[in-house]
């Protein structure tokens, strides 16, 4: 697919526990998708382990190569969580506790102790906007980096503050094709088409229907005449090899 006048993404997502398999991270798909409807194109997603060295490398890393990135998880108030940190030290920014998230958790009781890992989640990087929610402390974003929880609920909360904030170009769309084809009598007409349609992406998914084997081609891109045009290529390709066409 053409990346002319794209604006991309890459999400990470931050997490011993994600990497263990101990937690299954439903995030990227709403970001992705949401990301998306903002013109915002997630080209790369990584996971990775509660480790500074590994997330600043990472992040310093990407934060080049693309227009956002967005992290999630590592902002509450235990030790492993690390990631205002290491965002920080990224940046090159001192870390300052932001009087507003001070004044909101020091609203509640709690013992020193308690008190003194809530205030973790109230350190920012110098410079950095906050990405408010009702749930209680924000995330953050400083330069070109978004930094949410990992919670899925909160992280919707705070992706909402953060999709005005962003430049984003033309949303990418999609047309799906599906017919009783296998992926072997397209594979060698599906390659010419591509090739002659650069600017789009045409993905192949096969999966079985009654007994029968079905494929799903799907055409991504950001014209949507020209979407349809490519749509309307697969449809006589499939019926010159005798496909049937249903819909999932």
């Amino acid at each position: 697919m053409s990346s002319e006048a794209a604006v991309t993404a890459c999400v990470l997502i931050i997490g011993n526990e994600i990497l263990s398999g101990r937690t299954q991270d439903v995030n990227l798909a709403h970001i992705a998708t949401e990301l998306n409807e903002s013109g915002v194109q997630v080209r790369e997603a990584r996971v990775i382990p509660d480790d500074e060295a590994i997330i600043v490398a990472t992040l310093n890393e990407c934060r080049e190569k693309y227009d956002y990135v967005l992290t999630t998880g590592g902002i509450g108030p235990t030790h492993d969580d690390i990631t205002a940190d290491c965002i920080a030290i990224a940046l090159n920014r001192p870390l300052y506790m932001h009087p507003e998230l001070e004044a909101l958790l020091r609203q509640r009781e709690a013992t020193a102790e308690v008190m003194e890992s809530r205030l973790r989640m109230a350190r920012v990087p110098q410079g950095a906007q906050l990405l408010r929610h009702p749930r209680g402390p924000a995330g953050f974003r400083v330069e070109n980096v978004a930094v949410l929880a990992g919670v899925p609920g909160v992280m919707r909360e705070m992706l909402k503050s953060l999709l005005p904030t962003l430049n984003g170009a033309k949303p990418v769309r999609s047309r799906t094709v599906t017919a009783f084809v296998t992926e072997s009598q397209i594979a060698a007409p599906l390659t010419a088409l591509q090739q002659r349609n650069a600017d789009v992406d045409i993905g192949s998914y096969p999966f079985p229907r009654d007994d029968r084997y079905a494929t799903s081609l799907v055409v991504r891109g950001t014209d949507e005449t020209k979407l349809d045009l490519v749509a309307a290529e697969l449809t006589g390709l499939i019926e010159s090899l005798g496909g049937e066409f249903f819909t999932p």
